[in-house]
């Protein structure tokens, strides 16, 4: 065999007792599972002692936003330090493909907190096929799966405007989706508190969810709520694809804000019972209280119809920014969650411009005392500044539904990273090993075997991956050896890009990324796709 990692406590992924055992490697797979005292030992090209690691399958994050610091960093330890060697982008209904010229332009402007405006980007291709062509034509640190972006769909076929689509623009959509199914996307994502994808009709968006349920794919729908209406947002969604015959995932499966607090068990009752009779439904979440976006997904819907240009000149006008203005502070936004805006629980985490940098740090109300001003103002004048760029931290979670939801039988785990900005979410950095170290040995919300199977087996699953998500022989060597008694997320808010600590050695197809707890050069990752039925 090309390795044997030796006297490893191997935690399989299934969520059942650690063993010990030696692990054989050969060609990108497990070939050999000696369990200790069993049969004549295991020898290889390379011998790895891993006395006092545990070794795991490598962790899936569910939901990332690297569609394109993979193609800009070859390095990517951000995720792959982390044990992390597959993830999926296309999240929250923004992406890159299926686009055409103008749409790109469009998506790359919207999008720009989130992955920067992509001027070091060559986009050479238009399609969801194309994309992830290129992701294997030029090798990248960690596998990556695709959902088909709704929002952006919406776009390509009908542009910005907020109104029902016609039956030709209905008919192009689904068009669009089952193509990005048949270039093998996993599924399709949607972000109903950004525009245009919040435009959609539930009728839309059932229409569409058929087709990806023809495929055997999943819906993955950061829904129309997280905050005075998460309830019945989340209710919503269950019963779209109910009615589709899809399968259901929800994204970074929060309930934030004052008005939610102590209310994760209603969130849970309801998909107990949805589970119950029958749906199929999981769900990802961060380990961590704040959100992340960006400053303009804030501003009510309103305020975006007709792309970035429109919101620009809408915030330039003083009578239209009055109206914006009075929909955050006192109506509550669709794009705040239907929450009137706490302005100093609203932390800019990054600028694209560089004269702002002195927001970064601090919260828009602080921002705007320092400046002997209203928060508005602040605001106002950071999203013209900065040509809507900035990214934000909204402090608004509760620590008791964090760890409510993360106990749920259907839950995974998911960084929702965005990568951007001086001061982003440390979630970026640590979601996996503050699972394991935080959340597992030292509070015990989970099992530690517990905490690797929603890192591992359960996205696998979801993704329908036949030979990933378990350590087992035959499966692909997508593996993390880590020290159970140290691992940590080194990220916090202070020093966000800060790596793990106790993460020694990752491996994809067998090739080892991370080595002796230092990135290697090896791009071993490549696009994962929809398993043809």
């Amino acid at each position: 065999m090309d390795l044997v990692i030796r006297d490893a406590r191997v935690i399989d992924g299934t969520g059942g007792a650690s063993y010990r055992a030696d692990v054989g490697v050969d060609a990108g797979r497990v070939t050999a599972i000696r369990r200790e005292g069993g049969g004549p030992a295991l020898t290889g090209g390379r011998v790895l002692d891993a006395h006092g690691l545990a070794l795991a399958p490598g962790f899936i994050d569910m939901h990332a936003h690297s569609d394109l610091a993979l193609l800009r960093d070859p390095d990517h330890s951000a995720k792959a330090a982390q044990g992390v060697t597959l993830e999926v982008l296309g999240q929250d209904g923004l992406s890159y493909a299926p686009v055409d010229d103008a749409t790109l332009d469009a998506v790359r402007r919207a999008i720009t907190g989130w992955n920067g405006d992509g001027g070091d980007i060559d986009f050479d291709w238009r399609s969801v096929g194309g994309y992830l062509d290129r992701l294997d034509r030029q090798g990248i640190a960690v596998n990556a799966a695709y959902l088909v972006p709704q929002g952006t769909v919406r776009m390509l076929a009908m542009g910005w405007e907020d109104r029902p689509a016609t039956p030709a623009e209905l008919d192009r959509m689904r068009q669009l989706v089952a193509e990005g199914m048949e270039q093998g996307a996993v599924g399709m994502s949607s972000g109903l508190t950004y525009t245009p994808g919040m435009y959609a009709s539930d009728a839309e968006l059932t229409e569409l969810c058929r087709v990806v349920a023809r495929y055997d794919g999943y819906y993955c729908p950061h829904h129309r709520s997280y905050g005075a209406g998460a309830l019945q947002a989340y209710e919503e969604m269950v019963g779209l694809t109910r009615e589709a015959g899809c399968a259901l995932h929800l994204a970074h499966a929060t309930m934030n804000f004052g008005v939610n607090k102590g209310k994760a068990p209603d969130l849970l009752a309801l998909l107990d019972g949805a589970l119950d009779a029958g749906a199929d439904i999981s769900l990802d979440t961060y380990p961590y209280t704040p959100g992340c976006t960006t400053l303009v997904a804030m501003l009510p819907s309103w305020a975006g119809e007709g792309g970035p240009e429109a919101v620009l000149a809408r915030l330039r006008d003083d009578a239209t920014a009055e109206r914006i203005r009075h929909h955050l502070e006192v109506t509550g936004s669709d794009g705040c969650h239907g929450v009137p805006i706490e302005w100093d629980t609203i932390e800019i985490s990054g600028v694209g411009e560089p004269s702002l940098a002195g927001h970064v740090g601090r919260t828009v109300e602080e921002s705007a005392r320092l400046r002997g001003e209203e928060p508005w103002v602040t605001a106002r004048r950071l999203l013209i500044g900065d040509r809507l760029g900035s990214t934000i931290l909204q402090h608004v979670g509760h620590e008791e539904n964090v760890r409510a939801i993360m106990r749920h039988r259907v839950h995974t785990g998911g960084s929702d990273g965005i990568l951007q900005g001086a001061k982003p979410h440390p979630r970026a950095y640590g979601t996996f090993p503050h699972y394991l170290g935080r959340y597992a040995r030292e509070l015990g919300v989970l099992g530690l075997e517990e905490a690797v199977a929603h890192l591992t087996s359960r996205p696998a699953a979801r993704l329908r991956l036949a030979d990933r998500g378990l350590v087992r022989e035959g499966y692909r060597a997508d593996l993390v050896l880590f020290d159970p008694d140290t691992v940590a997320a080194g990220s916090t808010f202070e020093q966000p890009r800060t790596l793990p600590v106790g993460i020694p050695h990752v491996l994809i197809d067998g090739r080892f990324v991370i080595e002796d707890g230092v990135r290697t050069d090896v791009l071993a990752g490549r696009s994962v796709r929809r398993a043809s039925r």
